[in-house]
C-alpha cells in the first residue's frame, strides 16, 4: 500500500524554492524612512501553525499494513502538510514586504516615476506612484505599480506588482506576478499571481487582518508531483494573543489510495502567540466541491471519513473484501479531529494535550473554510 508519507513528500520542493527566490528582496531596512510606503503588510502567524521545519523533521518509519493497532497513520502525515501550506501563504506576504523594502531606497514620499535596473534579473523596471487611485470599488490614497519596461506592450502590461494603500491606519491591497518581478528565477511561473489584502483598521473581531490568495502556481505532471499546490486562499486575523487562520489549499491532481483525484486541504485553525500552541481542524473535500457549509466540508469530509472511504475502496479493489474495522480504526486513530500543535509541529489528534488548548477549540468552532470550488477557480487580476 502506498503510504501518505511517501505521497505527501512530493510536490513541495518546487514551491519552497520559488518562494525563497522571491523573498530574496529583504525587508531588513527598517532603519530607513519608508516615506509614504506602508511600514507593515503582514499578520504574523505563530510557528505552531506555520513552522516549515516541522514538515521535514521527526519523520518516522513508513507504515506497512493494518494488522496491529500500533501500526498507525501518524497524524503529522496529514496535519504537518497544513503547517507547510499556511507557511506558503505567510511567505507570499513576506514577498510583498520584501518588495516594499527593496524600493525604500527611492525615498517615495509623493507621486513619482522612476526607472531602474533590477538586481535580480538585470532588466529595466518602471516604478510609478500616483495619488487618489480607485481599485476594487474603493478610493485609495496611493497606488504603486512596478512593471517590466520591455513587456509593457504585452497583455499584462508587464506588471510585476501593484499596491493600493492608505497610510493611517495602514490598509491596502498588493497584487504580484513573480514572472515580471524576476524572470530568471520565475521563468516557469508564467501565470502565477498573488494577492494580499492587509488591514490595521480594527473590527469587532480583530485588530489586524490579512487575506492571502495565490493562483496558478506551476503544475508539474501528476505522475511526478501528484500533490502539487495549484492555489490557495487564506484569512488571518489577530486580536491580542489570538491568531485565527482559515482557508483552503487546492491540489487538483492529488490522490490518496484510489484513483479519485483532486482534493482541497480545507482548514480552520487558531493559535496563541505567547504559548505558541495551536488547534486545527482539516477537511479533505474534492477540489471542485461547490459547498460552503462548515459541517459538510469539515465533518462529512473529515480526514478520518475521507481516508476510511479511500482505504475501504482500495481493499475492495485489490483484495475483494473490506479491511478489518478494528485494525483500520487503529491505523487512523491520529486522524481524529481536531489536531493539536506546539512549536515543534503536530502533537496529537482528538483529545487536547492540556486545558490551555480549550479556548482555541472554542475559537475554531466559529470559523469556516471557503468554498473549495471558488478556490479551485481563483482568478487574480491587476487593475
Amino acid at each position: 500500500m502506498r503510504t501518505l508519507r511517501n505521497i505527501l513528500s512530493l510536490g513541495l520542493i518546487l514551491i519552497a524554492i520559488m518562494f525563497q527566490s522571491c523573498k530574496k528582496m529583504d525587508l531588513n531596512k527598517s532603519n530607513q524612512d519608508s516615506g509614504i510606503l506602508p511600514a507593515r503588510f503582514k499578520v504574523e502567524i505563530p510557528a505552531s501553525l506555520s513552522n516549515i521545519s516541522a514538515t521535514t523533521k521527526n519523520t518516522k518509519s513508513a507504515t506497512s499494513g493494518l494488522q496491529a493497532q500500533s501500526d498507525t497513520l501518524m497524524g503529522d502525515e496529514i496535519y504537518r502538510q497544513l503547517n507547510f501550506f499556511i507557511a506558503v501563504g505567510a511567505g507570499a506576504a513576506d514577498i510583498v514586504q520584501g518588495v516594499i523594502g527593496s524600493i525604500v531606497m527611492y525615498h517615495i514620499d509623493k507621486a513619482m516615476t522612476v526607472s531602474f535596473q533590477s538586481d535580480d534579473d538585470r532588466r529595466i523596471k518602471n516604478l510609478v506612484v500616483v495619488e487618489n487611485a480607485e481599485f476594487d470599488s474603493r478610493l485609495w490614497e496611493y497606488e504603486l505599480t512596478i512593471s517590466d519596461a520591455l513587456s509593457e506592450s504585452e497583455a499584462d502590461s508587464g506588471k510585476g506588482i501593484q499596491i493600493f494603500w492608505n497610510t493611517s491606519p495602514i490598509e491596502g491591497i498588493a497584487i504580484l506576478k513573480p514572472y515580471n518581478i524576476n524572470r530568471d528565477k520565475n521563468g516557469n511561473a508564467l501565470n502565477t499571481m498573488y494577492r494580499i489584502d492587509y488591514s490595521e483598521v480594527p473590527t469587532s473581531q480583530y485588530e489586524s487582518t490579512m487575506m492571502v490568495e495565490i493562483a496558478d502556481l506551476p503544475m508539474p505532471a501528476a505522475t511526478v508531483e501528484p500533490f502539487a499546490l495549484k492555489g490557495m486562499k487564506m484569512f488571518v486575523g489577530k486580536k491580542g494573543d489570538n491568531v485565527d487562520v482559515f482557508g483552503n489549499s487546492d491540489h487538483p491532481n492529488a490522490k490518496f489510495y484510489t484513483d479519485r483525484s483532486g482534493f482541497s486541504w480545507s482548514f480552520v485553525a487558531s493559535a496563541l502567540k505567547t504559548q505558541n500552541i495551536g488547534v486545527a481542524e482539516v477537511g479533505l473535500p474534492p477540489s471542485n466541491l461547490d459547498a460552503s457549509d462548515r459541517n459538510f466540508i469539515l465533518k462529512d469530509y473529515s480526514i478520518k471519513n475521507v481516508l476510511t472511504t479511500e482505504i475501504d475502496q482500495w481493499f475492495l479493489d485489490k483484495f475483494g473484501f473490506m479491511p478489518d474495522s478494528t485494525g483500520l480504526a487503529g491505523y487512523l486513530k491520529d486522524a481524529d479531529a481536531p489536531g493539536f500543535f506546539a512549536d515543534h509541529g503536530f502533537v496529537q489528534g482528538g483529545i487536547a494535550p492540556s486545558a490551555e488548548y480549550s479556548p482555541l477549540v472554542e475559537r475554531i468552532n466559529l470559523l469556516s473554510p471557503y468554498n473549495p470550488k471558488s478556490v479551485n477557480e481563483l482568478d487574480i487580476q491587476f487593475k
